[in-house]
Protein backbone atom coordinates (compact mmCIF):
# COMPACT_ATOMS: atom_id res chain seq x y z
CA UNK A 1 0.00 0.00 0.00
CA UNK A 2 1.91 3.39 -0.72
CA UNK A 3 2.46 5.65 1.55
CA UNK A 4 0.19 8.81 2.55
CA UNK A 5 1.19 12.26 0.85
CA UNK A 6 -1.68 14.55 2.15
CA UNK A 7 -3.49 13.00 5.05
CA UNK A 8 -7.54 13.41 6.09
CA UNK A 9 -6.82 16.43 8.00
CA UNK A 10 -4.40 17.99 5.34
CA UNK A 11 -7.24 17.68 2.67
CA UNK A 12 -9.76 19.70 4.60
CA UNK A 13 -7.50 22.50 3.86
CA UNK A 14 -7.57 21.63 0.00
CA UNK A 15 -10.92 21.05 -0.54
CA UNK A 16 -14.12 23.05 0.23
CA UNK A 17 -16.11 19.89 1.15
CA UNK A 18 -16.92 18.97 4.93
CA UNK A 19 -18.62 16.08 6.48
CA UNK A 20 -20.15 14.08 5.60
CA UNK A 21 -19.23 15.36 1.53
CA UNK A 22 -15.34 14.95 1.71
CA UNK A 23 -14.78 11.42 -0.58
CA UNK A 24 -11.48 11.60 -0.25
CA UNK A 25 -9.02 10.16 2.74
CA UNK A 26 -5.40 10.54 1.69
CA UNK A 27 -2.87 11.49 -1.31
CA UNK A 28 -1.00 8.43 -2.47
CA UNK A 29 1.22 10.18 -5.56
CA UNK A 30 1.35 13.69 -7.08
CA UNK A 31 3.01 14.77 -10.06
CA UNK A 32 1.98 18.71 -9.50
CA UNK A 33 -0.15 19.94 -12.51
CA UNK A 34 -0.35 16.46 -14.35
CA UNK A 35 -1.47 13.54 -12.15
CA UNK A 36 -2.51 12.69 -8.56
CA UNK A 37 -3.24 9.04 -6.58
CA UNK A 38 -5.97 8.94 -3.59
CA UNK A 39 -7.98 6.97 -1.51
CA UNK A 40 -10.99 6.71 0.29
CA UNK A 41 -11.84 3.87 2.89
CA UNK A 42 -15.44 2.56 3.18
CA UNK A 43 -16.88 2.01 6.12
CA UNK A 44 -20.23 0.79 7.35
CA UNK A 45 -20.82 3.98 8.80
CA UNK A 46 -21.09 5.80 5.83
CA UNK A 47 -24.31 7.38 5.43
CA UNK A 48 -25.22 6.20 1.67
CA UNK A 49 -25.00 2.83 2.79
CA UNK A 50 -27.79 3.04 5.47
CA UNK A 51 -30.28 3.44 2.12
CA UNK A 52 -28.27 2.39 -0.73
CA UNK A 53 -29.06 -0.19 -0.16
CA UNK A 54 -30.62 -1.87 3.17
CA UNK A 55 -29.02 -5.50 3.48
CA UNK A 56 -27.21 -4.70 0.26
CA UNK A 57 -25.15 -1.45 0.69
CA UNK A 58 -23.69 -0.66 -2.62
CA UNK A 59 -21.04 2.89 -3.23
CA UNK A 60 -24.28 5.12 -4.94
CA UNK A 61 -21.92 5.48 -8.98
CA UNK A 62 -22.49 9.20 -8.67
CA UNK A 63 -20.52 9.08 -5.49
CA UNK A 64 -17.92 7.34 -6.75
CA UNK A 65 -17.72 10.15 -9.75
CA UNK A 66 -17.73 12.90 -7.04
CA UNK A 67 -14.65 10.84 -5.45
CA UNK A 68 -12.95 11.08 -8.70
CA UNK A 69 -13.75 14.88 -9.20
CA UNK A 70 -12.60 15.74 -5.68
CA UNK A 71 -9.08 14.24 -6.61
CA UNK A 72 -9.15 16.67 -9.65
CA UNK A 73 -9.26 19.40 -7.60
CA UNK A 74 -6.69 18.25 -5.25
CA UNK A 75 -4.60 17.99 -8.08
CA UNK A 76 -5.50 21.82 -8.78
CA UNK A 77 -5.66 23.01 -5.24
CA UNK A 78 -2.07 21.51 -4.43
CA UNK A 79 -0.42 22.21 -7.31
CA UNK A 80 -1.68 25.86 -7.38
CA UNK A 81 -0.52 25.98 -3.36
CA UNK A 82 2.74 24.41 -3.26
CA UNK A 83 4.28 24.06 -6.93
CA UNK A 84 2.81 27.50 -8.32
CA UNK A 85 6.34 27.47 -9.80
CA UNK A 86 5.24 24.29 -12.14
CA UNK A 87 2.57 25.87 -13.42
CA UNK A 88 1.60 24.95 -17.34
CA UNK A 89 2.91 27.48 -19.60
CA UNK A 90 0.36 29.85 -20.38
CA UNK A 91 -1.89 29.53 -18.01
CA UNK A 92 -1.24 32.73 -14.69
CA UNK A 93 -1.44 30.93 -11.53
CA UNK A 94 -3.33 33.40 -10.21
CA UNK A 95 -6.37 32.20 -12.32
CA UNK A 96 -6.62 29.74 -9.52
CA UNK A 97 -6.21 32.28 -6.26
CA UNK A 98 -10.18 32.58 -4.93
CA UNK A 99 -11.12 29.93 -7.53
CA UNK A 100 -13.72 26.77 -6.98
CA UNK A 101 -14.23 23.88 -9.40
CA UNK A 102 -17.24 23.08 -10.51
CA UNK A 103 -18.54 20.21 -12.38
CA UNK A 104 -18.79 20.80 -16.34
CA UNK A 105 -19.69 17.71 -18.10
CA UNK A 106 -18.93 13.74 -17.56
CA UNK A 107 -17.71 11.87 -20.24
CA UNK A 108 -17.43 7.92 -21.40
CA UNK A 109 -18.62 7.37 -17.83
CA UNK A 110 -17.90 3.28 -16.86
CA UNK A 111 -19.27 1.64 -13.62
CA UNK A 112 -17.11 -1.84 -14.05
CA UNK A 113 -17.87 -3.49 -10.13
CA UNK A 114 -19.85 -2.68 -7.04
CA UNK A 115 -17.80 -0.93 -4.25
CA UNK A 116 -18.62 -1.97 -1.04
CA UNK A 117 -18.19 -1.30 2.93
CA UNK A 118 -15.37 -2.44 4.00
CA UNK A 119 -13.31 -1.61 0.32
CA UNK A 120 -10.87 0.85 -0.07
CA UNK A 121 -11.40 3.34 -3.69
CA UNK A 122 -8.26 4.14 -5.21
CA UNK A 123 -8.73 7.09 -7.42
CA UNK A 124 -5.92 7.91 -9.77
CA UNK A 125 -6.65 11.11 -12.17
CA UNK A 126 -4.19 12.38 -15.20
CA UNK A 127 -4.87 15.69 -16.81
CA UNK A 128 -5.59 15.76 -19.89
CA UNK A 129 -6.49 19.39 -21.04
CA UNK A 130 -5.94 22.52 -18.92
CA UNK A 131 -6.96 25.96 -19.14
CA UNK A 132 -7.40 28.66 -17.84
CA UNK A 133 -11.57 28.51 -17.48
CA UNK A 134 -11.63 24.85 -16.99
CA UNK A 135 -9.68 21.30 -17.00
CA UNK A 136 -10.88 17.90 -18.66
CA UNK A 137 -8.99 14.73 -16.82
CA UNK A 138 -8.93 11.01 -17.09
CA UNK A 139 -10.32 9.47 -13.56
CA UNK A 140 -9.87 5.97 -12.72
CA UNK A 141 -11.50 4.54 -9.65
CA UNK A 142 -10.24 0.37 -8.27
CA UNK A 143 -10.25 -1.31 -5.57
CA UNK A 144 -7.75 -3.99 -5.30
CA UNK A 145 -6.07 -3.68 -8.33
CA UNK A 146 -9.48 -3.95 -10.30
CA UNK A 147 -11.30 -1.14 -12.25
CA UNK A 148 -14.56 -0.06 -10.33
CA UNK A 149 -15.51 3.14 -12.58
CA UNK A 150 -14.06 5.11 -15.01
CA UNK A 151 -14.74 8.87 -16.68
CA UNK A 152 -13.16 12.11 -18.68
CA UNK A 153 -14.67 15.01 -16.13
CA UNK A 154 -14.39 18.56 -17.30
CA UNK A 155 -14.38 21.12 -14.82
CA UNK A 156 -14.67 24.80 -14.70
CA UNK A 157 -13.15 26.97 -12.33
CA UNK A 158 -15.08 30.16 -11.29
CA UNK A 159 -13.77 32.52 -8.56
CA UNK A 160 -15.47 32.79 -5.16
CA UNK A 161 -15.50 36.68 -5.08
CA UNK A 162 -17.84 36.91 -8.23
CA UNK A 163 -19.77 34.21 -6.69
CA UNK A 164 -20.81 36.33 -3.39
CA UNK A 165 -21.43 39.26 -5.90
CA UNK A 166 -24.12 37.29 -7.59
CA UNK A 167 -25.60 35.95 -3.92
CA UNK A 168 -26.06 39.65 -3.26
CA UNK A 169 -27.58 40.42 -6.48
Amino acid sequence: MPSTLYTATDILTYLPHRYPFVMVDGVTSLDPWKSIGSFKNLTLNEEFFQGHFPGQPVMPGVLILEAMAQTASLLVSISHRNFPEACPEGIPVEVFNDALAFFASCDKVKFRRRVCPGERLDMSVTALHQGTRGWKVQAFAEVEGKRAAQAEITATFINTKSLAGQAKA
